[in-house]
Order: C-alpha cells, then structure tokens, then sequence
C-alpha cells in the first residue's frame, strides 16, 4: 500500500510562484504561454496496485481518460508547454521523451519508484514500466539519461515535491531537483546543474508537474 504525497494543488499554483531571475542555483522560470484556469478535479486518493518486477515490459496502454490513482506529468514552459511525459515506443520500455498530449503516459510514484501504467483499462494483473536513471554522465557531463525499463530503478529516488517531480541521489547536490533537460527528440536527461544556466545546445531547460484533470489536453 502506499500513501499520495501531499502537494500543491496543480500546475497553476506552482508555476506562478517561481522566480523569474535565471542565475546559478535560481529557482524554475516558467515562460509564457500563461497556464490555463486550473480545473475542477481534486487529487485523487485512491492508490494503484504495487508494482512487481514481474511485470511485464510492454502493454496496450491505459487509454486518454486519466485512470484512478495515477497522473499526467507534463511541461508548463515554453518550448515545451503542454507536452506530456511517455515512453518511445508507446508504453513500452524505452527512452522517456516529452511530447504530444494525445500519446500522453499515466505515471504515480511508488516507493521512491516512478511507474508507468502501461496495462489497459481494468486489466489484471497492472503492468507496469519503471523510470530508469543512467549513472553515465552525458551532455556537458551534467546530464543523466532516464529511460523505462521492466527492472526497477537503482540509481537515486523519485518523489512529488508540490507538484513537481523530482530526483535525487546521495553524494550528488543538485541546485534544483525539479530541473530537466528536453533534447534531441524530445529526450529527457535529469540537469545535475544549475536551471537555465548553460544550457547545452539542443536542450531546453524544463520543469514537469502532476496533472490529474480527466483527460490531457494542449
């Protein structure tokens, strides 16, 4: 069993309140568009199934209606506002990209462990895919590669911090543990550096944030 973590109510409380001065160690920096009206639907509290390693590696998706106990994760900042958190290929083990709302991913943190919801609706077993972090230092040699993989992750822990996903791992501090970069293809790499610092060419600086109306929309 496991418990939601409390946090801000979605993306618009947080994204508002971020400070717009972009220096080392500087708070996120969202650009406009500004979000839209945040919507009705309070944070469910109904937990999904615990996943197992047995799990298997690839399903048939949950579909667009947001399944009970999981969460969009998407961006809320130009150039990638509104772009949703999956896998490539869809719902199957694979690099995680940041891209369109109609192909978005259903994800809940478990035990430190972000998981994808790859099953179909009202299938059981659930199946599941879990966030793996390289430990192999890429893109300015302050980046880390995150894919999905059937095996569970070894390398740091995921949480909600208000709204936000986070990653962190002991021996390393990270200035902001809610910073992303979005590269080539849409790839997403965890920043071990400063947000909106140095930001390698071909990657755009980013935050992602919990977003639980019904359906992911643009």
């Amino acid at each position: 069993m496991i418990s939601l973590l409390p946090c801000l109510f979605l993306l618009i409380t947080a994204t508002s309140e971020f400070y717009s001065q972009c220096q080392p160690g500087a708070a996120p920096a969202p650009a406009d568009p500004v979000p839209d009206p945040a919507p009705s639907v309070e944070p469910t509290t109904t937990s999904p199934s615990t996943p197992t390693s047995s799990s298997k590696p690839s399903g048939s998706g949950p579909g667009t209606t947001l399944q009970s106990g999981y969460y969009w994760i998407r961006g809320v900042s130009a150039p990638n506002y509104h772009k949703y958190m999956q896998t490539s290929p869809l719902y199957s083990a694979g690099p995680a990209l940041l891209n369109s709302y109609t192909t978005a991913g259903q994800f809940q943190v478990v035990s430190g462990q972000l998981v994808q919801l790859v099953s179909g609706p009202g299938e059981k077993p659930e199946k599941f895919l879990y966030a793996v972090v390289s430990e192999t230092r890429v893109i300015n040699n302050m980046s880390l590669a995150v894919s999905f993989s059937e095996s569970k992750n070894t390398y740091g822990t995921f949480k909600f911090g208000g709204d936000d996903l986070q990653w962190s791992v002991s021996g390393i501090s990270r200035p902001n543990p809610s910073a992303w970069f979005v590269c080539t293809g849409q790839k997403m790499y965890i920043n071990l550096g400063n947000y909106m610092y140095q930001t390698p060419a071909g990657c755009a600086d980013q935050t992602i944030h919990y977003y639980n109306d019904k359906t992911a929309n643009n």
